[in-house]
């Protein structure tokens, strides 16, 4: 069952073709690694900016700077491990790993110093060091995907190449080439792509895992739901795009919203409750009906700040999708039973609980705002300090059964 249940499975590689370490091995191992030590850095740094502690620098402002990092550095690292894994699985050969793998994440790692320093830096340099990850990704996820004519995950290239453009929107806007305020809607389009993603995912592994891990048949997927989820989805994004936070986008986030969680109805989500690696991702993914679903409130009336909804999607949804996803992965492929331990659990429980506070609480008690953003950064930097602690040797040591990868 645990095999069956994997995300990716590991391929056949000859001896002497094995990279040296470890962690080289495949490329959720260098960047599951990096984006949870990112994750668990950046959000404490961010709340001594808020207070007032550390000063921001003048590249991006202040929230610009949040929103990049937490998108184009700690979300694109896991999605950068998950699909240099996946895309291998899908086509049967080997995307990146060895030496170039290490160089690859090194310039990913590069680009965060770059954005960190990047007033201190020669006009261009932060845009073009930042700026050289996503594209050559692409150049990796596509080769296998290309040479083995698989059409169906080409969509996975229109989501990198589209999380390039937004990137590259905000440097442009930060250098003054693009007006003021484009910044602000290429990270909300780069959100939605993301977002799109997860559902596109969700799609093909949640009622998956759910059936293999408790055994009920009447868990299905409906290939019109899923079919219709996507196409909105990629509406959204095209609407964010051309008439960002107006009423024709609150009405297409109501409708992927809907669809979203009408599709995930027979998924199982009642059965997940003694397997903390489905439930946390049931968690994540129900925070993007809950989070379009608030977007789509100002239409009858009730209007609700903006950065409730835009969190719901960010610490709550791609908080515990990809924790969730990076938990799950890191075992399969390293030949670990499908069993976290007790200290996920509660690194899980935490991660939970960060989405709730950030969203829910200010929703019914605005005057708790900044004690809320406190309690939130705490509880997300716990979850990824647990994550770290507990996965570091299995992300940095070779598989428990020999294998490679």
């Amino acid at each position: 069952m645990a095999r069956s249940l994997s995300l990716v499975g590991a391929m056949p590689e000859p001896e002497e073709a094995r990279p040296r370490f470890a962690i080289a091995g495949k490329g959720f191992r260098p960047f599951f690694l990096l984006a949870a030590v990112f994750a668990a850095l950046i959000v404490p740094i961010w709340l001594f900016i808020v207070g007032g502690a550390l000063a921001p620098g003048t590249y991006l402002d202040a929230w610009s700077w949040h929103a990049h990092e937490m998108i184009f550095g700690y979300a694109v690292a896991v999605i950068a491990g998950f699909l240099l894994t996946a895309v291998g699985n899908w086509t049967q050969r080997e995307t990146v790993v060895g030496t170039p793998l290490l160089l690859l994440a090194g310039l990913w790692l590069l680009g965060r110093v770059v954005m960190a320093v990047a007033a201190m830096l020669p006009r261009g340099v932060p845009a073009l060091v930042d700026l050289a990850f996503l594209p050559l990704l692409g150049v990796v996820l596509a080769r296998p995907l290309v040479a083995t004519r698989n059409r169906r995950n080409f969509v996975m290239l229109a989501v990198v190449a589209a999380l390039f453009a937004a990137n590259l929107a905000m440097h442009l806007t930060a250098l003054g080439v693009l007006p003021h305020g484009t910044g602000r809607r290429a990270y909300l389009v780069a959100i939605d792509v993301i977002v799109f993603l997860i559902l596109a995912i969700a799609g093909r592994i949640m009622p998956m895992f759910t059936r293999n891990a408790t055994g009920v048949s009447t868990i299905v997927s409906s290939a019109k739901l899923d079919r219709a989820t996507l196409l909105s989805a990629a509406g959204l994004v095209a609407v964010d795009l051309v008439w960002p936070e107006t009423t024709p986008a609150s009405i297409v986030a109501l409708a992927v919203g809907l669809l979203a969680a009408a599709r995930a109805a027979r998924w199982g989500a009642m059965h997940t409750a003694r397997h903390p690696l489905l439930w946390i991702l049931f968690v994540g993914y129900a925070w993007i009906p809950v989070g379009l679903l608030l977007r789509a409130l100002p239409l009858v009336g009730l209007p609700v700040w903006s950065s409730l909804s835009l969190h719901a999607l960010t610490a709550g949804s791609i908080g515990c999708m990809t924790l969730g996803m990076m938990a799950r992965v890191a075992l399969g492929h390293s030949g670990r039973p499908l069993v976290p331990s007790p200290a996920m659990t509660w690194s899980f429980a935490a991660m939970a609980l960060a989405g709730i506070t950030r969203v829910l609480v200010p929703l019914v008690a605005m005057p708790w705002y900044l004690t809320t953003l406190s309690i939130t950064g705490a509880l997300w930097t716990l979850a990824f300090l647990i994550y770290v602690v507990v996965y570091a040797p299995v992300l940095t040591l070779p598989r428990i059964d020999g294998k490679p990868g």
